[in-house]
């Protein structure tokens, strides 16, 4: 399934951006602490983020803000699990980013393999949850799901700015009862 097969789901099936609730829902691609900037979708979300990381592209700020609304939500809602779904996505967005930008963007080494995968707790996941003074221990690591431990590892990392990640830490219940 591509992006074209996706758009008219979406535009058949799905409600436009403007139309969604403002809480996050179970069945939501995205996470609660995304919901500032969800409307519009202004921002890369995490979904996509994972999706880009997964593929192997550098997606900037500038080229996700000359995509259409419809295009974002797209990129959101296009699968991106199995390998021929990974080309496709990787694709069509090389495609589409330089119909919409004149612009091709970056490759990124895939990790090989990726870090969110370990079971092992990253230390810059470790070292940011000390500074907001939250311990997150291996076996919590370990129930997260991919996409969470993603968004964690992205959030702690240097340069990030790291105000969500306590919002994280607290949706993905990681807070010491």
């Amino acid at each position: 399934m591509g992006f074209e097969s996706v758009t008219k789901h979406s535009a058949t099936n799905s409600p436009t951006m403007a139309d969604r609730p403002t809480i996050v829902s179970e069945a939501s691609p995205f996470f609660q602490f995304e919901q500032e900037f969800i409307t519009g979708l202004r921002c890369i979300p995490m979904v996509v983020r994972y999706r880009l990381d997964r593929v192997g592209i550098k997606l900037k700020l500038h080229h996700w803000n000359q995509l259409s609304e419809a295009d974002r939500l797209r990129l959101v809602l296009a699968p991106c699990d199995t390998l021929l779904e990974q080309k496709t996505y990787r694709q069509e967005l090389r495609e589409l980013v330089a119909a919409r930008s004149g612009e091709i963007p970056k490759d990124l080494p895939l990790e090989n393999p990726f870090p969110w995968l370990s079971a092992d707790l990253p230390d810059s996941v470790a070292a940011q949850a000390a500074r907001v003074g939250v311990t997150v221990s291996h076996q919590q690591w370990r129930s997260l799901s991919e996409l969470q431990r993603f968004a964690l590892i992205k959030l702690s990392q240097p340069g990030h700015e790291n105000r969500n990640f306590l919002p994280a830490v607290q949706e993905f219940g990681l807070l010491n009862p």
